[in-house]
């Protein structure tokens, strides 16, 4: 079997179970049942306690620590109090800061996803990019992001 890019425009849709005239509804629920939707899966989101003590593995936090334990034992119970409300403090403002940036992360993605003109049924659609199946005809023009992984040929409809 040939390679993928040495294939023809008919190998390649035949290949993926495609079509020049696009999938159909069908075949796109298929598709989607065996191959999931195009995207990118995410790790596991960390939960705020995990983010506030992530705060202290800092090398200068651990410094401060360290000299509150030592003020601690040379008796001066004044400067580890003040010590170590700092670092509570700081570790508090860090997660307050992180959570509002993965958040703030969220909104953008959410906001601005790529969109992709495609085949289906023989009509031209604009969809999702991540509801973009394998077998897809994407159709490019001049300026168009990628929305997906493919084959690329130069065909006229």
């Amino acid at each position: 079997m040939k390679e993928i890019y040495q294939q023809t425009v008919e190998e390649v849709l035949e290949r993926v179970n495609g079509k020049k005239s696009g999938l159909t509804s069908e075949q796109v629920k298929r598709s989607r049942e065996k191959c999931g939707w195009n995207e990118l899966t995410e790790g596991k989101k960390k939960g705020i306690l995990q983010i506030f003590f992530e705060q202290y593995k800092d090398f200068l936090v651990l410094i401060l620590i360290a000299s509150a334990i030592i003020s601690g034992m040379l008796g001066d119970v004044e400067s580890a109090a003040v010590i170590v409300t700092v670092i509570t403090i700081n570790a508090i403002l860090g997660t307050i800061q992180t959570v509002k940036a993965e958040q703030s992360l969220q909104s953008l993605k959410n906001l601005s996803g790529p969109e992709a003109k495609v085949l289906r049924d023989g009509t031209v659609v604009q969809i999702p990019a991540r509801e973009l199946v394998v077998g897809d005809v994407i159709l490019l023009e001049a300026g168009d992001m990628i929305p997906a992984d493919g084959t690329y040929s130069k065909w006229k409809r």
